[in-house]
Order: structure tokens, then sequence, then C-alpha cells
């Protein structure tokens, strides 16, 4: 049974627009309201004290949503980076984005150097934001770049690999939380969770708040993790 608090948590935030859709209001209102979720949790999670949090903001095969719903998300992301930007630098909080930047627009690649630079100090909490984020392209990407460096066969163990991944510098996650009760990963940190504990809950995001993250918490908290041993 662990003791401790979980040192990184990693969420898949789900559901938005099926909460939208319970209430028959518009896709776009489900996601203004899972922005909402978002900011309180990055609170919570630094006031008690977890030391790494990564959300899954935007896999890379949501391009395949309607143009205008992706488009609408593309300009949350900025609105949303914009608006909160001051107040994670003063909270301390140090954010990182991970996925294949070439893929978004020249104003929100702009806007993620400037944040990265701003709250490169930050010592609270680091913050992750997958965006433009898959796990598989991720290791090709690790790959291509092992290759790139000329580094041997010889020489790639399991540590050197996980310095090539876009997450190099950050521990695995010891728990990810999946809203809206869909049981598969969906492509999210597939080399990082290979021992994590996972929580699925029925909670939509927008509806998941300070409680239900204490409820995952308290879960994890009960669980035995072995890492393969039998103790």
């Amino acid at each position: 049974m662990s003791s401790s608090y979980p040192e990184h948590i990693a969420i898949i935030m789900d559901g938005n627009g099926r909460w939208a859709k319970q209430r028959n209001l518009s896709r776009s209102k489900g996601h203004k309201e899972g922005v909402k979720t978002t900011k309180k949790i990055i609170e919570y999670s630094a006031k008690i004290d977890i030391k790494y949090l990564t959300l899954y903001a935007f896999s890379a095969e949501n391009w395949k949503r309607p143009r205008r719903e992706v488009s609408f998300l593309m300009n949350l992301f900025n609105s949303t980076i914009d608006r909160e930007l001051d107040d994670l630098i003063e909270k301390n909080v140090k954010v990182k984005f991970i996925g294949r930047r070439e893929g978004l627009g020249g104003s929100i690649r702009r806007r993620i150097e400037n944040a990265e630079k701003k709250t490169k100090d930050g010592k609270k909490l680091v913050l992750t934001v997958a965006l433009n984020y898959g796990g598989r392209k991720e290791i090709v990407d690790a790959v291509k770049n092992l290759i790139k460096d000329e580094i041997s066969a010889e020489q790639i163990d399991e540590e050197t690999f996980s310095k090539y991944l876009y997450t190099s510098g950050t521990p695995d996650p010891d728990l990810v939380i999946r809203t809206s009760g869909e049981y598969r990963i969906s492509n999210y940190l597939l080399w990082q969770i290979a021992y994590s504990e996972l929580y699925i809950t029925d909670v939509l995001w927008p509806d998941f708040d300070e409680k239900e993250l204490d409820r995952a918490i308290k879960d994890y908290k009960s669980r035995n993790r072995r890492f393969g041993s039998i103790n």
C-alpha cells in the first residue's frame, strides 16, 4: 500500500462534448467549461504539493474532428495561454509543452515558446501540456533522433531511450486518471506509463473537481505498487 501522494499525475481529460450534449449545449461550451476545470485542477495540484502534472489537451488524432471545432480549440488554447500565463508565473508553475510543434500554427507556437521561457524558473509544480501529441509519434521521433545522433545499438538501453522522449527530465507518471469512463489509453505516454496506476472515473471532465482528484489519490494510496516483485 502506498503511503504517499503520487509525485506525478497524468490526466486524460475526456468528456467535454458529452457534458455539453447532456445539457443541449454546443461542444464549444463544453470545451470552455473544461478549461475552467483545468485551471481548478492545476491550482489544487500545486496546493497539495503534486510535483508534476501532465494534461492531454489535444492529440495528434484530434485533427480529424470537424474543422470548425479544431479552429475553435486552437483559438481557445491561444486565449487561455494569454489569460492564465501571469497567474501561472505568480503561482511558481513551470510550463512545458510536448508534441509535434510543426503541426501547430505560428501564433500558438509563439505563445508556447513564450510561456515556457517566462515560467522556466517555476519550482512549485511542473505542468506539462500534451498538444498535438501522440505516443507512437513520440517513440518514432525518439528513434529518429537516436539515429541522427549516431547512437549505436550497443549504447541504447531504457535510460538512454528515455532521454530522447519529449518528457526527458520528467519522472514517469505514478497515476494516470481518465475521465468519462472510457477504458483506453488513447495513445498517451505509451512508454512512460508502463508501471503507472490507472484510475478510470465516469465523471466527465467539466464535472471533475478537487474532491474527485482527492478520490483518485485516495484510491492510488490504497494500492500495493510492486513493480514486478511479490512483496
